[in-house]
């Protein structure tokens, strides 16, 4: 994996948590705004509407540098619209990553043909 594949899958996965903690918050608000005085939907909506830009297109980014297959890249779209999503991806997107370290560091030291 070169360098801008791995920053790309960095950069979505440092995105995927705070926007999936913005849009529990977003739905905190929501209920809220309907039960008391308080209305914070507003600023909550403006944070999540500009986290979910950036995952969105870290996620295009991350797919183009990755070649990941229509299924594969659907899954993490789908997760960013989920609730509870985007920590789900973000551990899915460590782990990848994690995987692609050893595997390079295999090839480097000639223990696989990959």
């Amino acid at each position: 994996m070169d360098l801008k594949t791995a920053s790309a899958l960095r950069r979505l996965r440092l995105v995927s948590a705070p926007e999936a903690i913005s849009f529990l918050l977003l739905l905190v608000c929501s209920v809220l705004k309907r039960t008391t005085d308080f209305n914070a939907v507003p600023v909550m909506g403006m944070v999540h509407g500009v986290l979910f830009i950036l995952y969105l297109l870290f996620w295009a980014d991350a797919w183009n540098r990755t070649k990941w297959s229509l299924k594969t890249a659907s899954l993490y779209f789908v997760l960013s619209v989920l609730p509870t999503g985007g920590f789900f991806a973000e551990r899915r997107l460590r782990r990848e990553a994690e995987d692609a370290v050893i595997a390079s560091r295999a090839r480097k030291e000639g223990v696989v043909n990959a």
